[in-house]
């Protein structure tokens, strides 16, 4: 794998700007916090083992075999010639799918000007450049999707949001408009399975997927699960785990999902009774008579009142895209669900993917995903004037990783876990001004924000220091804003020189939702900390230096 001079440039300034920010030395648990030491505690307050998220369960390396290599050059494309090079690309991409087996799709250094969506839908391919800095891979899209999409893709996403009156209001900028389609879907870049239904927007075009097997017996956070039938399943295949509202309201998933809780939990989650509430995409490791192991823990017991189904689900596996600059132009940001569609890629039904290497300039939104799992997402910085919607999106996914994550521009959403995201993790990412933590509500659950650093600006009222940290999103109907386990661990807030060094902030939330867990969070100044509702915290106002890492040290324990 490539690592640019502009990157190891860059490396070396964030190491040494991070000596730079090091907070002063205060005094620091001797063991690991009482959540991941202490027997009733643990028992009362249980934590995931988010170390399953990434490429291959969070323990197989990232792919470095190239396979057949198709240059883009060899079909046309000249790079920094100020010519459109799309119709070359695409011949190339045409040469790359008639290969079988591993194949890369290759750029050259210096600029490739594209204006049409470039669609991955096989499996086995890299689209691979010669790096994300000077004298790298530049991928120029001059045109939004506005333009340039002419599929049928997001018409089910488009009627949804006329039906709903999805309308971005703000009488002070005389704006009253309907929100694109581009908000949270589209990429230059689209992945995903041919011919598979883009959106799920309309209930009454759901169908079940094809049952493989029905669950019997499993239990949370075990890897075990007794089947009906085993017939249909074989070790090595990848299923999705699907959990129905099955007596609407009054489900048991939905106990299972938020606890006891006294927050009304919002009618999306029973209302289209042919979609799962919650989602669990894994592979199946073994086969013995009805008892199946599986890739990754269960996120709910399966059980008679709980049914659970094994389901086929159509995918890709072992696509990458790395080592590139994804361009735009400085184009105006017409404001908060209106962009125009400068999304860098958007990652759908892909099964052990990952994106990894890449610059992404003046997006709308830097990297979406929806429908999948296993995606390892590293190394990736998003920069730009332009104000962004998302920076990397995790949305409908489970065991994503997104690590090293660098967000230089303005966005509206830095960190974002979306509806149905689960045992998704942010490790050691970095946001570089208005940081917030956006849990989105719509069944998000068991998600980690993992030793990130957010620099934050905090602002005085009433002659006291406030910030508020937890920015959640999504519709009355999907709420609360997530459900059990979600955990920040470890994160580093770096607030303004604004606030006087004796100031004392106040960290708060907006009504979020149940089960947080908050262990560890510090700043370089004196912070109380306020959500709601409660959570489990512990050790506010300094850093863990026992596990930094929760991650790391869960992956540790399972290696």
């Amino acid at each position: 794998m490539k690592i640019s001079g502009h990157r190891r440039a860059r490396l070396a300034f964030g190491a040494a700007l991070g000596a730079l920010l090091a907070l002063p030395a205060q005094a620091e648990p001797a063991s690991p916090p009482k959540i991941l030491s202490d027997p009733a505690t643990m028992a009362a307050n249980p934590l995931p083992d988010f170390s399953y998220a990434g490429y291959g369960f969070g323990l197989a390396p990232l792919p470095a075999d190239a396979g057949t290599v198709i240059e883009v050059t060899d079909h046309g494309a000249i790079p920094d010639d100020g010519l459109d090079d799309t119709k070359a690309v695409l011949r190339a991409l045409a040469a790359a799918n008639a290969v079988k087996g591993k194949v890369t799709l290759r750029f050259p250094k210096g600029r490739t000007q594209i204006t049409e969506v470039l669609r991955i839908t096989r499996s086995d391919i890299v689209l691979d450049g010669a790096g994300d800095g000077n004298g790298g891979s530049e991928l120029w899209f001059p045109r939004p999707l506005k333009l340039i999409d002419n599929s049928h893709d997001y018409d089910e996403l488009r009627a949804y949001l006329v039906r709903e009156k999805k309308y971005q209001v703000e009488p002070e900028n005389n704006i009253d408009y309907l929100f694109t389609e581009y908000s949270w879907a589209g990429g230059m870049i689209t992945v995903g399975p041919d011919k598979t239904r883009a959106v799920s927007y309309d209930g009454s075009k759901d169908a079940r997927d094809p049952v493989l097997a029905r669950g019997v017996a499993g239990k949370q956070f075990g890897r075990t699960l007794t089947v009906d039938d085993a017939t249909k399943l074989k070790a090595g295949d990848v299923v999705q785990l699907q959990w129905f509202s099955v007596d609407g309201p009054k489900s048991a998933i939905l106990k299972s999902l938020y606890g006891d809780t006294d927050l009304p939990i919002g009618s999306h989650h029973w209302s289209s009774p042919d979609r799962p509430v919650v989602v669990q995409a894994t592979r199946i490791a073994a086969i013995r008579g009805k008892t199946v192991t599986l890739g990754d823990p269960l996120l709910h017991d399966v059980r008679a009142d709980q049914p659970a189904v094994l389901a086929n689900w159509r995918h890709l596996e072992h696509v990458g895209i790395q080592n590139l600059r994804l361009q735009f132009p400085a184009a105006p940001a017409f404001g908060h669900h209106l962009e125009q569609g400068y999304n860098g890629i958007y990652m759908t039904g892909v099964f052990d993917g990952w994106v990894r290497y890449l610059v992404i300039d003046r997006s709308d939104s830097g990297i979406l995903t929806d429908n999948a799992a296993s995606l390892t997402i590293a190394d990736v910085t998003t920069t730009g004037d332009r104000a962004a919607h998302y920076s990397v999106h995790v949305g409908a996914v489970h065991n994503v990783l997104v690590r090293d994550l660098k967000v230089e521009n303005p966005v509206i959403h830095p960190l974002s876990v979306n509806t149905r995201s689960t045992r998704s993790v942010f490790l050691r990412s970095t946001v570089a001004q208005d940081g917030v933590i956006d849990q989105h509500s719509g069944s998000n659950h068991q998600n980690l924000f993992d030793q990130v650093t957010l620099h934050i600006d905090p602002k005085q009222d009433k002659g006291a220091w406030r910030y508020r940290l937890w920015m959640g999103g999504g519709a009355p109907y999907w709420k609360p804003g997530h459900g059990l386990y979600n955990t920040l661990w470890n994160a580093r807030l770096v607030i303004s020189d604004a606030v006087p060094a004796d100031a004392e902030v106040a960290i708060v939330s907006g009504l979020e939702g149940p089960g947080e867990r908050i262990v560890g969070l510090h700043a370089n100044r004196r912070i109380t900390v306020s959500y709601d509702p409660a959570p489990y915290i512990e050790a506010t106002g300094m850093a863990v230096d026992a596990v930094p890492s929760l991650y790391d040290y869960q992956l540790a324990r399972r290696r």
